[in-house]
């Protein structure tokens, strides 16, 4: 689902970057308040374990698409909505920055649908009752589909605003629901799974466990992914005479000119990419965790 440069234009991509960086400094003020040393590892363990589970495409069959799971709900249910906010952004980032995956012009729409729609509207609406009435696999997958039909509504609102759809708008949303319907309930199945999982691990342990499933799938099961289109590139393909590419703005340009320059993993082999880009994400998400985790001490403190 991760927009690029060429279907958002910055009428529509720069006010979604100023709500992305507002709830973020939301998040970040929020998560302050009661995060500590003991969430680092698990916060940053679980955020390279949903990079690398994103790196696993699967084959929708009959449809000719694939889909990843995004794990918005993954990490809103084990770390909390504020910091699993925060962990997306730094996926999306690193994608964006250094393996040119979602267009930097596109970045606020992608944690929007992604980050925001997951943690903010899906979780605390239908996930965190179901599970406050323990039954947390069943809120992972009603979650999980909401979110990502969330998502895909918000991506054809973007796309449109930009002026990127001329046409079948209505075609192209049915399809963007339908295709993306399968992929949330395999994304609430893994979900609801891990969760259970998670809760019979002590956080050291679980820092080791998803640690170590990250490094497997980045650099063994990231190589037997699917080649086909995901839902979204699927969804433009099926109305490909009704995509207007917007490169015409000098934003446009000067976005895919950093990308060229900074996209530097995606040049790599892929393993040597993928294992750098999970690194690099679980550095920017330490990072985070450490300037949460001060303040949390400084505002203890007072």
């Amino acid at each position: 689902m991760h927009l690029g440069n060429g279907i958002i234009c910055p009428v529509t991509g720069i006010p979604m970057m100023a709500v992305a960086i507002g709830t973020a400094y939301y998040a970040y003020k929020k998560a302050k308040k009661d995060f500590g040393k003991d969430k680092i590892m698990p916060a940053v363990t679980l955020t390279m374990l949903v990079f690398a589970l994103q790196m696993i495409n699967f084959a929708i069959p009959s449809t000719g698409s694939s889909g990843h799971i995004v794990g918005g709900i993954l990490l809103a249910a084990i770390i909390g909505p504020y910091a699993a906010f925060l962990a997306m952004c730094s996926i999306l980032i690193i994608q964006s920055v250094f393996f040119a995956d979602g267009g930097l012009l596109a970045l606020g729409c992608n944690i929007f649908n992604m980050g925001i729609l997951a943690c903010f509207a899906a979780y605390p609406l239908l996930y965190k009752p179901l599970a406050e009435r323990n039954k947390p696999v069943t809120g992972a997958i009603i979650a999980s589909v909401v979110a990502l039909q969330l998502g895909s509504i918000a991506a054809v609102a973007e796309a449109a605003l930009s002026g990127s759809i001329t046409g079948n708008l209505l075609n192209f949303t049915g399809m963007m629901q339908l295709i993306h319907l399968p992929i949330g309930i395999v994304e609430g199945v893994v979900t609801g799974g891990i969760i259970l999982v998670s809760r019979f691990v002590n956080e050291k342990n679980m820092s080791y466990i998803f640690g170590g499933t990250s490094l497997v799938l980045a650099g063994i099961i990231s190589q037997f992914a699917s080649s086909k289109p995901d839902g979204l590139e699927w969804s433009l393909l099926n109305i490909s005479d009704s995509v207007v590419a917007q490169s015409q703005y000098a934003l446009y340009n000067l976005s895919e000119t950093i990308q060229a320059k900074t996209a530097v993993f995606a040049s790599l082999p892929s393993v040597s990419g993928n294992i750098a880009g999970l690194f690099a994400t679980g550095v920017l998400m330490y990072l985070a965790c450490m300037l949460i985790y001060r303040k949390t001490v400084k505002v203890n403190a007072k």
